[in-house]
């Protein structure tokens, strides 16, 4: 059975990246396909180090065990809602918009309030619970996949790109930091926020790297709505979800450009310039349709309804898709762009 090989690149999006925990369980099913690297971004990342976790100690099987246990373990500990059993308990579940009716007024204090006032201490129970379910010595000695986790330096304001025995469970942390409710994490001496700030996920490590043109872009933000947010919580969703697909727009456009140029003759494809196979698999309106707010629901059922809808979708590339991996690009770039 002949095999095609292809990169990954997934999007963070909380609770969300339960979806491409199913576009994940599907594509591991699928033995014609083979997986070179990896670049993942916040809940990217963690699916990223789940799946590299569970190949090394068992393969596909055993990448579709440890991202199964991942998943449980979040919605045990509900690792997106970043206070528990906490006094902030209250304070968080109002803010997110699934407790009191104090809702904007609590939205009110957090904006007042920065992570070093209300937390002091900097507890970051995400860490914790990152800590505890990752073996970072086995990711790190994972030889059948390259592993890109993108973290964004609050004092350059650029991104950094970890790889190999550098994932740790503070990069995992810091690629997913929202600063608004987690102090910076330091790594090197360095504070880092939130990977998606400037890559969600980032595409460039891909573009080096030696292996496929092919890079699957597995995306949980939508780039449109077609609705104008109109209330203080939408607003702050919407400029949120422009934010983190910016940098990834960027990306594109510079492949759509490159590739412009390879077919028109004006450079040559070699070592400095690749043409890349982009191809997506999102969503689309069913995943559009949760609220932002549903981002920090850690419900076990709404993860597996989204794990499921992810493998509906990827069962759907697949069939459309396969057989131009390898050959051609199946996302229209010059479309999202004109």
């Amino acid at each position: 059975m002949a095999t095609k090989t292809i990169n990954l690149a997934l999007q963070g999006g909380g609770s969300h990246g339960a979806f491409t925990w199913g576009v994940l369980d599907r594509l591991l099913e699928d033995k014609r396909i083979e997986l070179s690297a990896i670049s993942g971004t916040s809940a990217g990342a963690m699916n990223a180090a789940a799946l590299a976790q569970g190949w090394v100690t068992g393969g596909r099987d055993g990448a579709r065990e440890c991202l199964d246990r991942f998943w449980k373990r979040v919605s045990d500990a509900a690792m997106f809602v970043p206070v528990r059993d906490t006094p902030w308990s209250d304070w968080w579940a109002a803010w997110t918009g699934h407790g009191t009716p104090g809702r904007e007024i609590l939205r009110r204090v957090s904006r007042a309030m920065s992570p070093y006032q209300f937390n002091p201490a900097g507890l970051n129970p995400l860490r914790d619970i990152v800590a505890d379910s990752f073996d970072f010595e086995k990711i790190g000695s994972c030889k059948a996949l390259t592993l890109f986790i993108a973290a964004t330096n609050v004092f350059t304001g650029k991104v950094r790109v970890f790889s190999g025995h550098e994932v740790t469970a503070d990069v995992l942390a810091a690629s997913a930091c929202l600063p608004q409710l987690f102090q910076a994490v330091e790594i090197d001496g360095e504070p880092y926020w939130d990977g998606g700030y400037m890559g969600n996920p980032a595409l460039f490590p891909l573009f080096y790297h030696p292996g496929p043109e092919d890079i699957l872009l597995v995306q949980v933000s939508p780039i449109e709505r077609r609705q104008l947010p109109t209330s203080v919580e939408d607003i702050d969703n919407r400029i949120d979800e422009i934010a983190f697909n910016g940098s990834l727009l960027r990306e594109l456009r510079a492949v759509e450009f490159v590739d412009r140029l390879i077919e028109t003759g004006q450079i040559v494809a070699g070592r400095r310039y690749r043409k890349i196979l982009m191809h997506r698999v999102d969503g689309g309106e069913e995943l559009a349709a949760y609220s932002p707010a549903t981002k920090v629901n850690a419900d076990w059922p709404f993860l597996t309804a989204l794990r499921d809808l992810g493998r509906v979708k990827a069962e759907q590339w697949l069939k459309a898709n396969y057989g131009a991996v390898g050959k051609t690009a199946t996302l229209d770039l010059r479309g999202i762009f004109e």
